[in-house]
Parts: C-alpha cells; structure tokens; sequence
C-alpha cells in the first residue's frame, strides 16, 4: 500500500473516531435527560422546552449532530468494508474467532442495526417535532405551564406498544455491542494506546457501552409499565 493511500485510511480514521466521541457524548447527554423522565415529569418537560426551542441547538449543534450520525456510520461501513476486502482469504478460513471478537468483526451489522433505530427514532421524535414547530408552526404545547406541554405525555405514549418497546430495546442490545468495541477502537484511531491507561480505558469501555443502552432500556420499560395502567 502507498505511503498516500495509508495516510488517507488512517485520516479516516481518525476522523470517525472523533465523530464517535461527539456521539457518545451526545448519547450520554441525551440519556440524563430521558432519565429525568423517569425522576421528574416537570424536569424533562424544561429540559427538553430548552433543548427544543434554544437557537444555538435547534440551528447550529443539530445540524453538526445529523451529520456526524451519518458521518460516522457510512465512513465506518466503508472502512470495515475495506478492511475485509483487503484480508487474505486465509485469513478469513483461519477461525477468525480466535483473532478478532465478535463485535469488533461484525460492526458493520451492529452499525446498520444502529442506523435501522435511528430512523425509527427519528419517525417517532423529530420528523414529528420538526412538523409541528417549523411545518405547521405550532409553538401551543410547548410552552412550560400551559395545558398541553406535550414533551412527556409524547414520549409516554411511543412506549405504549409492546412490539415498539421490544424494538427499542433490541436496538439497544445493538448500541451495546457496537460500543463495546468502537469505545476502545476510538482511542486507538487516535493514537493513545498506553500500557498504563489502555487498560484502564478498555474498562471505562465496557462500563459506558453497558450502563448508558442499559439505562435506555430502563426508560423504555419504566414508560411502557406505567403507559399500561
């Protein structure tokens, strides 16, 4: 391989593992918030009044937030994609278990099945909120103390479904196993590999790709129960 086409991979990169940092800071953001759901109607009520309605979010960080969504994951795709068509076949037949775990080669399914939640999630929350605020134009249920503020009752009733619920915490199970790996992957892609600290992230890894799906799947469940009665 040329000294320029490896340069070009290794950008790549370490472009979508800066774009994976954005996102898991992104993701844990957006998890302390759905997690006041749980603890406070009238706290996710302001937090999501402010998330919804402030300038900066809705039509700078939005914007760069889709973006990096969609960055990431066709950039990792295409560079898993390549990385398999440049193994040898040998290595390939040379059970590939014993070199690799599971999620580190089957990210292109995790990833796809991330991307599949996303658009679910995107037809169930902001399709609908874009509509009404910036179609329709309708700004009545979003004004905090008056009858109608929509944003918890909106997301109480998503989880009333059974099979929409399974749906999302299937794609959570998803988001787990692609973070189990693209955690420690992202510090790689960016050169920090430290025989000190490595480990310690690797851990740090596991802890975030476990706790913050997981703590999805508990609003999900908390939802769905008290939606039910």
């Amino acid at each position: 391989m040329s000294k320029g086409i490896s340069n070009t991979s290794v950008g790549k990169k370490v472009l979508m593992a800066l774009s994976g940092f954005f996102l898991m800071f992104f993701l844990l953001q957006h998890l302390l918030i759905n997690m006041l759901s749980v603890i406070s109607p009238d706290a996710f009520n302001e937090a999501s009044h402010f998330m919804g309605t402030n300038p900066l979010i809705q039509y700078a960080l939005q914007p760069v937030l889709i973006f990096g969504v969609v960055f990431h994951l066709v950039m990792g795709m295409r560079l898993e994609a390549k990385n398999r068509a440049s193994r040898p076949i040998k290595y390939a037949m040379n059970k590939p278990s014993e070199n690799a775990s599971w999620m580190s080669r089957n990210m292109i399914i995790t990833g796809i099945m991330v991307m599949l939640f996303l658009a679910l999630h995107f037809y169930d929350f902001w399709i609908p909120e874009i509509n009404t605020k910036f179609i329709q134009g309708d700004m009545s249920g979003m004004m905090p103390g008056i009858e109608g503020y929509r944003y918890f009752v909106e997301l109480q009733h998503k989880f009333v479904n059974p099979v929409r619920v399974g749906l999302y915490i299937l794609s959570f199970v998803f988001l787990a196993l692609h973070l189990l790996h693209g955690f420690q992957s992202a510090f790689q892609s960016v050169g920090f590999n430290h025989k000190k600290y490595t480990p310690v992230l690797k851990k740090l890894g596991n802890i975030y790709a476990i706790v913050v799906p997981l703590g999805f799947v508990v609003v999900a469940i908390f939802h769905f129960i008290n939606a039910s009665h």
